[in-house]
């Protein structure tokens, strides 16, 4: 079980110029730590393509349509909530 006591800190193990104590968040230790947003936008507008070009194609019904429709507009809407949450953020 583990104990109650408190590590002490030294003058080498003081928080990285990024903010990150490496205590707290083990992977800030071997340099990575954050998210991909350049990869996140374009695997989403890709997928909004995608579902867009699914429209073309041998439907008996429109039911399929709105479905991809109102995913695609989903899926776009929630990248430009992204880019606009990430241009107006409070803290960088």
């Amino acid at each position: 079980m583990a104990g109650n006591a408190v590590e002490e800190r030294t003058g080498s193990e003081v928080k990285r110029p990024n903010g990150v104590d490496p205590h707290e968040e083990p992977s800030a230790e071997w340099g990575w730590h954050g998210t991909f947003p350049k990869v996140r936008q374009g695997v989403g507008w890709f997928f909004v393509f995608a579902m867009l070009v699914m429209l073309i194609g041998p439907h008996e019904s429109r039911t399929e349509d709105l479905y991809l429709i109102g995913f695609a507009v989903t899926i776009a809407c929630g990248l430009i909530y992204d880019i606009w949450n990430r241009r107006n953020a409070w803290r960088r």
